[in-house]
Parts: structure tokens; sequence; C-alpha cells
């Protein structure tokens, strides 16, 4: 027989624009007497950068003799400081971000392609002036210009994805602040600092040569897989409120004149199926800007995005890190689509499944497919959580645990167990206390359509200060501070308490929600919000009715209330977690909240939200509040 010619695959070109994200770690020096923060390193010891995160976008060429020359732009922050191992210092020196405008050199080797890079490097330090308590008295920020140079390899994964990992040395040149007005000697900064980078890419235009629409594949490269996925998120808010009746106010109050905010994150959802039914999840996220009053003022706050750590400049936490394995029962199989967290194939219905890891309660508990995501729906704290379950957070929102689930066709129940913060409003977790969750879900139909109710019970044990107990020590010295007094009796405490969570839809498209919350109410609340009961309802109708299927109209309210005893710590001038107005003529805090989400196009949508908010922060002397968002949101 005729033997044919083997036809040979063609090389990947790295020709073109491209845009990605990318997380590292970084170490260095301020050099000597700059008293750096040191920033979280997670699992990897605290340095001066602590973990880092960005974006980069370039441009490369290649050429036929397989040499490639590019450019690359890269902006890259810094982590939060971890308090657990921050000294008592008269200054503090930190970064507020690093940047480089970079040449590359490479040589293509089929799908690697090594490189060696260098260049401008530019970035920004700012020094925090301490009082004797360690109490920020003032800030101030230096620009600082300096060269970088490194070397990196990338690789080809699929489609139009690449993946990279860099090396990188910035040197900066020295600033010098001024302390003479605080009796301190000068403060010399000079950055240099070393960075190591784990990095994807996505090249726009058509896909390469190689890529699965084509028949034939380069050598080395891997196609799409449903064995990892790669998804991401990018959502900005801005919200406003003009001035409303106030005529007083607390530390933890709304200010009563106009103010506006705005609040951005980008989070990146990658996943790996390591063996049959076992996947690891990793979520990188950056997150820039404040709430009102830096997340303060109201029990149901206006906006889901806005963290208690938020930061004029965007800061990397890895928020969700957790592995998950199913073990299927056998049985009817269903399909699983593709989407963030979540690796395509199918699964058995009847089927238990472990999740170890750091992750939000609220990712696998009170779910509901009308209120639950205030990047795509209800933006009001009150509306998509069950708000009288304090469930166990950090700061940003997360914590680590393990969960348990049976699901069946008809109804599921899961249980979890999770880290608490050391103490209220903390930002370190610990299992010197801890949280539990218990949560029942039935499935049925009504008519044909389908719907859900969940109901959980939840128990938590954390370092809290009683209502009570401080309020009766404040009355035996009325010239005590009840805010001291609650902060000297905190001890290992208990909170208790229960949700309900019904969805259903009752035509195509249309559905309606409701929720109710309750907890004892005794303890200080450790990670959410100041809220003990709580019920909540709406509808939500997409668009598929006037023509804009991926259009989604909201119309919902929810009331919030306190226990007797919180009510009273909050009247004798208590501060709570958000709310704290010096004084309280209490009432029911109501929440009314509608939105409009236009969907520009598959990719990003833009919604209009108002919320009126009654007796704001549970005081019927001020409000009330008028507030108008908008929130731009894209993923991918």
């Amino acid at each position: 027989m005729p033997v044919k010619a083997l036809r040979q695959p063609p090389g990947y070109d790295w020709s073109g624009f491209y845009l990605g994200a990318h997380f590292g770690y970084g170490d260095g020096s301020f050099g000597p007497g700059a008293n750096s923060l040191p920033a979280q390193g997670v699992f990897l010891p605290s340095t001066p950068t602590g973990l880092i995160g960005g974006y980069q976008a370039g441009y490369n060429r290649q050429f036929s003799n397989h040499l490639v020359l590019g450019v690359e732009v890269d902006a890259s922050f810094t982590s939060p400081t971890d308090t657990a191992r921050l000294t008592s210092e008269p200054f503090h020196t930190s970064f507020d971000y690093f940047a480089t405008a970079r040449g590359r050199v490479g040589y293509a080797v089929g799908t690697w392609l090594p490189y060696a890079t260098a260049g401008l490097a530019w970035g920004r330090t700012k020094l925090n002036l301490n009082d004797v308590n360690g109490d920020l008295i003032s800030s101030t920020p230096r620009d600082h210009l300096g060269w970088t140079a490194g070397a990196g390899v990338e690789f080809a994964v699929g489609g139009n994805w690449t993946a990279k990992a860099e090396y990188a040395y910035l040197d900066l040149m020295r600033q010098t602040y001024d302390l003479g007005s605080a009796g301190l000697p000068n403060a010399n900064v000079d950055p240099k600092i070393h960075t190591f980078k784990l990095g994807m890419n996505y090249r726009l235009g058509d896909a390469p040569a190689w890529s699965p629409s084509t028949p034939v594949m380069a050598k080395g490269a891997l196609q799409e897989s449903t064995d990892w996925n790669v998804h991401g998120q990018t959502t900005f808010i801005a919200t406003g409120y003009p001035s409303f009746r106030s005529p007083y106010q607390g530390t933890n109050s709304l200010f009563g004149g106009a103010q506006a905010r705005e609040t951005f994150t980008t989070t990146a959802f990658l996943g790996w199926r390591l063996w049959e039914g076992g996947e690891f999840y990793f979520n990188p996220e950056l997150a820039q800007g404040f709430g009102f009053n830096g997340t303060l003022g109201l029990a149901g706050f206006p906006n889901g995005e806005a963290q208690k750590a938020g930061g004029a400049y965007p800061r990397i936490r890895p928020q969700r890190y957790y592995f998950r394995q199913t073990l299927g029962l056998g049985g009817e199989q269903e399909d699983v689509p593709d989407a963030a967290n979540q690796l395509a194939g199918k699964r058995d219905i009847d089927r238990i499944t472990l999740t170890v890891g750091r992750f939000a309660i609220g990712d696998f508990f009170d779910g509901n497919s009308y209120a639950k995501d205030p990047r795509a729906d209800f933006m009001n704290w009150a509306m998509w959580s069950s708000a009288a379950y304090d469930f166990p957070a950090d700061l940003p929102g997360y914590t680590r645990g393990a969960i348990v689930e049976v699901n069946r066709k008809d109804w599921a129940v899961r249980a979890g167990l999770f880290q608490v913060p050391s103490a209220p409003n903390s930002d370190i977790l610990n299992f010197k206390t801890g949280g539990a969750v218990v949560e029942f879900e039935e499935r049925h139909q009504i008519f044909d359509q389908p719907g859900k109710l969940r109901v959980g019970a939840f128990f938590n044990r954390g370092n809290t200060g009683n209502y009570r107990g401080a309020l009766a020590i404040e009355a035996t010295d009325p010239v005590l501070d009840i805010n001291d007094v609650m902060s000297s009796i905190r001890r290992a405490s208990d909170k208790y308490g229960f949700y309900v969570n019904g969805e259903q839809q009752i035509l195509n498209d249309v559905g309606i929600f409701a929720r109710a919350s309750w907890n004892d109410g005794q303890n200080e609340i450790l990670s959410f919000t100041d809220i003990d009961r709580s019920v909540s309802a709406g509808v939500s109708v997409k668009g598929s009715h006037w023509g804009r299927a991926n259009d989604t109209i909201g119309l919902g309210g929810a009331i919030n209330g306190l226990s007797s005893a919180h009510r009273d710590f909050l009247a004798a001038g208590g501060n709570g977690l958000l709310i704290g107005d010096g004084r309280l003529n209490y009432g029911t805090e109501r929440v009314l909240e509608t939105y409009y989400a236009y969907a520009i196009d598959k990719n990003f949508t833009f919604t209009a939200d108002y919320q009126l908010i009654a007796n704001p922060a549970y005081n019927k002397d001020r409000g009330p509040v008028s507030i108008f968002s908008g929130r731009l949101h894209g993923e991918f």
C-alpha cells in the first residue's frame, strides 16, 4: 500500500495582544528603621508585601526564527496587614501598589516560551504615624521610581489561555519622610523587592492555530478540558444618598449629610479535577473601596460588596481555597454545567459531598435563586441573607471549616463546623471557639412550578460580652464607658438561632421568595450585623416578558429587629458591629429595595438600584434615608 506523508503540526504563534491576572508572593525590605507593616502571607511568612495580586496587559510579536519580542505593563497590590504579627511602633510604612512597564525577549519552543524581561518600575508607599496607643494619627504617601528585571516561562494551556511563572526584582529609589514635627528622626524608605508570580493570560482575537476549533494540535499543547476551568468576575458599585433628618449622631452613625462611596472587586475562580469525585478550587480576589462611613451606620447595610476590611487601594486575599470530594451512591445521574467553582460533567443525584477549606458559609447554606448574590440581584444585607444568622466570618466574610452534605432528588441535608473570629469584628479566625449550622432543604413542585424550602439551625461560641451584664456593671458607676465595660467582660459565650428560607416559581421566569430568622440576642454579635430578628420577602421577574430575556427586575422588603437586651445596650450609648447612635428611640429598621438589571451583552450587566430605609439603625429619631446605587458587573 502507498505510504501517505504525515502532516506536521503547526507551531504555536505567540503574536497578539493579551490581558491577564497574576497571584503570588513577595519579600524584601524597605531599609533599616523603616518599620514596614507585616502583610499577610497566609501559609507563608509575613513580609512587607505578603501575598501579591494584580493585572497585566501586553503584546507579543513572533518572528520566523522563533524569536519573540514583547512589551507588558502590570500593576500589583499587596495583602492586608497581619495584625497578629503587628508590633507597636511610633510609625509604620507599607506599599499601596507597585507597577512595571517592561520589554520581553523570549525564544518559542512549541507551546513553551522562556523569556527575560526588564524595564521601568514605580510604586507608592505610605507612612502611618501612630500615637502611644498604636492608633493612627496621620498617613503620608510617597511615590518611588526605579527599575526591574526578571525571567519567566509561559505555556499555552488550551484555547486562548496561557499560564506563566515569573520572578522579578524591583529596586525603587529611596524617599525620605520628614517626622520632625512629631519629634522623631526622619524615616528613609528604600524598597527592594523580590516577587514570584503565577499568572494566566487570555489572548484577544482569534484562537491560536492549534485550538480545539481546528483539527490539528501543536505538539505539547493541552486541549481545553473538563478537568480544569477558569472563570472570573468584576463588580463596581457606586452608592450615594442625599442628606436626611439627623438631630444627632454617634460613633457608628450613618452621617446625616449627603454621602457617596464606591466598591470594586475582581475575582478569579480556578478549578481542578484531582481524581474521580475530587476537586480543588482557588479564588484569589482583589477588593477596593468602602461602604458608607467605613461600612457603619445601618444594620441592613445597602451594599453587599462593602467589606468591613475596605481600603483606598486594592488588597489581595485568597478568599476561597477548598477541597471537595463527592461520593456517588449510584442510580440516576444529572448534568453539571461548567460554572464558577463548578467543573462540567455528570454526577449521581444521590450522593455524599465533603468540603474542607476556606469559603463563605453562604456558598453552601441559606441559598436562594432570587435573592442571594449582591453582585447580580438584591444588594441589601437583609435581602440576600437570613440576616439574624450571625454566620462565622472574618472581616471580608469568609471562614475555614468543613461541610458534609447528603443529597437526594427531593431533599438534602447539610451540616458544617467553622472557625469564628477571636473577638467581634476581628480578622483573626481560631478554633478555640467555633460555630456550627445544620440545614434541611426540601424540593417540590406546585402546579408544575419548582420551589424549595430550607430550614436551618445554628450555634456559635465566641469571645463576646453579655448585654445585660454590661448594663448591670455600668449602672453601678455611671462614669464608666459602657463600651469599655463590654470589652472587659468578653468571654466564651453562646449564640443560637434558626432561619427559614423559601423560594417558589409561580410563572415562567417569575419567582417569589421569603426569609425569617431569629437569634437569642443576649450576647454581642460576632461576625455579621446587628440584627436579632428579621423577615424579608420579594419578587423577581425576568425580562422575557418584555422581550429582554436576560434582564431582571426585583422588588422586595425587609423588617429587622433587636432583642430587648440589645436595644437597651444601644440606648445606653453602646456600639454594635455596625451601628451606635449614642442613644436610641427604638423602632424596627425597615428596608424597601427595587432594582432593574439591564444585560449589556452576554458578559456585562448594569443595574440601577433604589433603597428606602426607615428608622436607620433602629432609631425613629433619624431618617428615613433614600439610597441610590449603580452596579456594573461582568463575568466570563
